[in-house]
């Protein structure tokens, strides 16, 4: 099944990250990993098992030489960086991506850790609600898809 659940969490003053237990035993019982690699994505920060980067890059490096290339390497590739879990379950959140994903703006460092099957997404709380709220809408609108899904 993969990461799944959303937990309400803040980072610490040194820019770590407390992961879910259950994140944590699932990625070494699913993945056999220990270790997470962490990047960017849509103004959040989205972590995934070693061996899940490992086959994404297997797959990225199959990609011809082009503007999509180029434009998935600056903005995915070239931000990752492998975080190790310290004693207490906490990763270290590179200071540019807390940055970039506004995770400690004005010392506010509530984020939103959220399970994605094969990824853990961490988000600024504020933006995570805004995207819920969108989502929310959206599908208010098109109640038809919900209901044939048996929603």
């Amino acid at each position: 099944m993969g990461f799944q659940g959303v937990y309400f969490n803040s980072i610490d003053a040194k820019g770590r990250a407390s992961i879910p237990a259950r994140f944590r035993e699932q990625l070494k019982e699913l993945f056999e990993d220990e270790t997470l690699v962490v990047t960017q994505d849509r103004c959040g920060i989205v972590a995934y098992p070693v061996s899940e980067w490992g086959l994404f890059l297997e797959k990225f490096a199959q990609l011809p030489n082009d503007q999509f290339r180029e434009d998935l390497y600056f903005t995915t590739v070239t931000p990752a960086t492998e975080c190790a879990f310290d004693k207490q379950g906490r990763i270290q959140l590179p200071q540019s991506l807390r940055e970039y994903c506004q995770l400690d703006t004005d010392g506010v460092r509530d984020v939103v850790i959220v399970g994605g099957a094969k990824k853990i997404q961490i988000w600024n709380k504020s933006r995570y609600l805004e995207m819920l709220a969108e989502a929310e809408q959206r599908l208010a609108d098109d109640r038809q898809k919900r209901f044939d899904l048996g929603l």
